[in-house]
């Protein structure tokens, strides 16, 4: 079994969903592959804040150089989070994903000059040029912004999800939907449903309940981790405050 029949085996269906955590450099995909987890879904996001970069403004050369950082440092197989792809022909962005090792991507239908949804029939044949190149030796995430981008009507998520369902996607990610339609999501697009898990929201099992196959962060766990780390600076300071206090103090 290749790399990415695995990650495509792994995903069993609602009720037990696939949980990929984020991590956004080798050290915490080091620590999220340690603590057990079968594969992993590089964030954007938390990559870009990694790098100093706001999202969707990392350069792709760095962000293809982080994803094999990440995919060396671990031996279970990495998702990528591609936004949009880059501008790149769909036999660029399938040759890059494959020199850093990913076998899984996400790609995004907002266009990233305008920042406004992409039309689908042009975002379903772009997936399909992805789909023709890579074979079977790449997971395609679909991300589906609709409800990103205001359109709140589920129609519109299930239209786009079934067109790139046809295309060749093995999920959909109609990222930031209510999570009680997540089960009517899946059964009218056909596909596993990737879910996120929000900061006021449903948790991975019960986002399984709901209905999705997937469950990822975004940049969650990444900012997470930046609240500890401050917390950590912010004790030292403390304690340094309170020793150069006791410092003047007999200095008198």
């Amino acid at each position: 079994m290749t790399a990415a029949a695995a990650l495509r085996a792994l995903h069993h269906g609602p009720g037990l969903p696939l949980v990929l955590p984020g991590p956004w450099d080798a050290a915490s995909a080091k620590v999220f592959a340690d603590a057990g987890f079968p594969a992993l879904a590089t964030p954007s996001a938390g990559v870009a804040a990694s790098l100093g970069y706001e999202d969707g403004r990392t350069p792709p050369d760095e962000m293809f150089a982080a994803i094999a950082r990440i995919v060396r440092a671990v031996d279970i197989p990495v998702s990528a989070d591609v936004e949009a792809g880059y501008g790149l022909s769909a036999k660029e962005l399938v040759g890059r994903l494959a020199e850093a090792g990913a076998v899984g991507c996400n790609l995004e239908d907002t266009d990233h000059a305008t920042g406004a949804l992409r039309d689908a029939q042009e975002q379903a044949e772009w997936l399909a040029r992805v789909r023709a190149e890579a074979g079977g030796d790449l997971v395609i995430n679909a991300r589906i912004d609709t409800y990103l981008r205001g359109v709140a009507d589920p129609a519109e998520a299930v239209r786009r999800g079934r067109m790139y369902a046809a295309a060749g996607a093995d999920c959909v990610y109609p990222i930031t939907a209510p999570p009680e339609q997540l089960a009517y999501l899946a059964g009218a697009i056909g596909l596993p449903v990737n879910a996120v898990v929000l900061p006021d929201g449903p948790g991975p099992r019960a986002l399984g309940d709901l209905g999705a196959a997937r469950v990822t962060f975004g940049p969650g766990l990444q900012h997470r981790a930046m609240a500890a780390l401050a917390g950590i600076a912010q004790g030292l300071r403390e304690e340094l405050g309170t020793q150069e206090q006791g410092a003047q103090e007999q200095r008198g």
